[in-house]
């Protein structure tokens, strides 16, 4: 009943949000607009953040605990192992999907060059580098933990988090003390969770009456055809997910689904797939999943299996070489699939880290760079689907694991395991 009001209020505060923008957006002068955006986003500022406090701690616990309680290293490399072919496969299933569209149905030609942010643009490319294998590197390995935390780098959180969990895996019952109190605190921070979320309302009308209010619903005029291809491509990308799921996970796929439309739509409505890795983990072990499957698969999931991002940034580069003209053969577009295959990875679960990529990847490939600028206007719109995918995708890649170790349940309510 909590998780129905919940998912209620939150659907009443979009279309609130819708609302209340849209008047401002036609009745309000410019500069009020504009005061108005960056007052109402702060509601949604507010819960990003407070949900970011609690992702690091709940990565690191949750993750040891996760290595810890599959017993052996060989249980860890065999999971793991089921773990990225599966990540890997449905990463180049998704950057092949927006390849194959932008190709077919040539979305960038249609992109009206007018409608440049440019303003938008000024901000990605203070937080962006071309590729090169030392940035790789130091985005991979963390100097310190305690700066990948503050931070929020995931992917390094996860590397630093699988080498202490396989650690303790090797001490055995020297290590349990240690593994015992971070299983304690994970389930505390679940419990911070509850408090969290019910401040995603408030969020979600934040986010949705700010983009409203400055860019209105006329925005779908200029960009309806490059919209509609995309959607074409989540649509396509969705219903290959779930019929591979549903070959393995059978009559409990409409479960899943159902278990997991409360973190979809605060993921859809925020644009973070991020804010809801709490939300999303506790409603897994509710479908049926282990907590040491869910602990060690949804945080490398969320390094590794963005699915609905990795299918945007291609379709995006190669819509912009579209709208430019620049002409780019099938092998420089595999080759940029590889690229994207690599910088990707630990990209954050939030507001327009895709677009970092995106923007990495043009210099990389001599795209004009200010391209990136003619797609900001609708981002958040593309934002909020593909946010919903990389949900979707780590959450049917956490159940097809467990099927396969034999450790799906019938659904039930989450306990705590003992050691």
């Amino acid at each position: 009943m909590k998780k129905n009001k919940l998912t209620l209020f939150i659907l009443l505060a979009m279309a609130l949000g819708i609302g209340v923008g849209y008047l401002v957006h036609i009745n309000a002068s410019p500069d009020f607009i504009a005061s108005f955006s960056n007052s109402i986003k702060l509601l949604s500022k507010i819960f990003i953040r407070l949900v970011q406090m609690i992702i690091a701690p709940l990565v690191f616990s949750t993750l040891v605990v996760g290595i810890a309680k599959l017993g052996d290293l060989k249980a860890v490399g065999r999971v793991g192992g089921k773990a990225i072919l599966w990540f890997i496969t449905a990463s180049l299933i998704s950057l092949l999907i927006g390849m194959l569209l932008v190709n077919t149905f040539e979305p960038g030609k249609t992109i009206d060059l007018s409608q440049a942010d440019m303003s938008g643009l000024k901000d990605l490319q203070g937080k962006t580098t071309e590729f090169s294998l030392e940035k790789f590197v130091e985005h991979i390995i963390p100097r310190s933990l305690i700066e990948a935390m503050a931070t929020n780098e995931i992917l390094q959180i996860v590397i630093f988090s699988i080498l202490f969990g396989v650690a303790a895996a090797a001490m055995g019952d020297y290590s349990k003390p240690v593994v015992k109190a971070l299983d304690v605190a994970s389930h505390i921070i679940l419990k911070m969770v509850n408090y969290v979320m019910n401040f995603a309302p408030l969020g979600v009308f934040g986010a949705i009456a700010a983009v409203v209010a400055t860019k209105g619903l006329g925005i779908f005029k200029f960009y309806l055809v490059y919209f509609a291809y995309f959607l074409l491509g989540i649509a396509i990308l969705w219903v290959v997910l779930i019929a591979v799921g549903y070959l393995i996970l059978r009559h409990r796929t409409p479960e899943l689904l159902k278990r997991i439309g409360n973190p979809l739509l605060i993921a859809f409505s925020t644009t973070s797939s991020e804010a809801v890795f709490p939300k999303l983990k506790e409603e897994l072990e509710r479908f049926g999943c282990k907590d040491r499957i869910v602990s060690f698969i949804l945080p490398l999931g969320y390094s590794f299996n963005l699915d609905g991002s990795m299918m945007y940034m291609t379709f995006a580069s190669l819509a912009i070489a579209q709208a430019y003209g620049v002409h780019l053969d099938l092998g420089t577009q595999l080759t940029m699939l590889l690229v994207l295959m690599l910088t990707s990875k630990g990209i954050a679960g939030v507001p327009r880290a895709s677009l970092v990529v995106v923007l990495a990847t043009c210099a990389m490939f001599k795209i004009p760079e200010a391209g990136v600028a003619l797609i900001l206007p609708i981002d958040h719109f593309c934002d909020m689907f593909r946010s919903m995918t990389n949900v979707l995708g780590n959450a049917l890649a956490t159940s097809v694991v467990s099927k396969w170790e034999g450790e799906l349940q019938e659904g039930s309510e989450p306990a705590v395991e003992q050691l």
